[in-house]
């Protein structure tokens, strides 16, 4: 696979979403599917691009925390008895590592803030523990996302239970190199941050922090820009984000709120976040797994938390 790649990831031909017909109704859509992984919240969720397959890691149910590997190859959930794995852990950060063909897997909480970092081999259905002479701080709720320059996986923030970080990470295959920005969002942990190959970057919005996070940057590969939109979602922690391909366009969904979760859609535009109305939407929620499966060719959503209240459903957004 050519790194350049995902500087011209290709999108599906369609129309803008102003042009569309006054019929057509965009919504999320409820799947009924043979199996699925147990209600969970903070699953790691991820595409892999290779294998054709979303990858559904941990998550916390009712009470401990799981270490179970699931795959959504067409419409079929798949549970994975894999040899080695993780130990069990939830809000860990997950991304793919274009280079090396492999997600990579860092931190995440299990009653203790974890540092590790893993690699899953779809191809082979593997996990193998990484030995990385250098690394981000561990914590809970870190940002990883794939870099739109040259598609290593890439970290930013966390919270290691006492301080939110600000550091960004790059994997480079076998270690973690530390990056020296120019400029830096503020600390944060559980934020939004979405490859958004249409425009050559990666946007980041919201979180928890200890100074206000309710604000919007990019990723361009070798800074972080701060941007001014005429409009962004309510702030949110713990929502999903990702790049749809069928309108080439980082959607938003959900994520807790002042202690409230939401339900809302939500478009970033390359320059501005625009609300969407779709017909139908999943209940409100945070902590759910959210990814683009290229297969399906659908934005695939699945569980979250409710006040507690866990759930098992999985979701496809349909926006035609």
């Amino acid at each position: 696979m050519k790194i350049a790649s995902f500087r011209t990831i290709p999108v599906l031909a369609a129309l803008s979403l102003a042009a569309r017909s006054a019929s057509a109704q965009m919504r999320w859509v409820p799947l009924s599917l043979p199996s699925a992984p147990t209600a969970r919240g903070a699953p790691a969720m991820a595409y892999d691009p290779v294998n054709r397959e979303v990858v559904l890691f941990g998550g916390f149910p009712a009470s401990g925390y799981l270490a179970d590997t699931w795959v959504l190859r067409g419409h079929a959930w798949t549970h994975l008895s894999t040899p080695l794995s993780p130990a069990p852990r939830a809000a860990a950060g997950f991304a793919w590592d274009a280079p090396t063909q492999r997600l990579v897997l860092f931190g995440g909480y299990n009653g203790q803030y974890l540092g590790d970092t893993w690699l899953f081999d779809g191809a082979g259905g593997t996990w193998t523990q990484a030995s990385p002479t250098g690394s981000p701080p561990g914590g809970t709720g870190p940002s990883l996302f794939t870099d739109p320059i040259d598609g290593h996986a890439v970290a930013f923030g966390g919270f290691n239970g006492m301080f939110y970080q600000l550091q960004t990470w790059k994997w480079a295959g076998t270690t973690w190199q530390q990056l020296q920005p120019a400029h830096s969002p503020s600390a944060r942990s559980a934020a939004i941050a979405a490859l958004d190959p249409a425009h050559g970057s990666v946007v980041l919005f919201g979180g928890l922090g200890s100074v206000n996070p309710n604000n919007t940057w990019l990723w361009d590969g070798t800074d972080w820009l701060s941007q001014s939109p005429s409009q962004q979602p309510p702030l949110v922690y713990d929502a999903g984000a990702a790049f749809d391909e069928s309108i080439s366009r980082v959607v938003l969904f959900g994520g807790g709120s002042g202690g409230t979760e939401q339900d809302s859609t939500w478009m970033w535009t390359g320059t501005s976040w625009r609300q969407l109305s779709p017909a139908a939407s999943p209940s409100p929620r945070e902590s759910f797994g959210l990814a683009y499966d290229r297969a399906l060719r659908h934005l695939v959503l699945f569980g979250g938390d409710t006040s507690g209240s866990l759930h098992a459903d999985t979701w496809w957004f349909d926006p035609r």
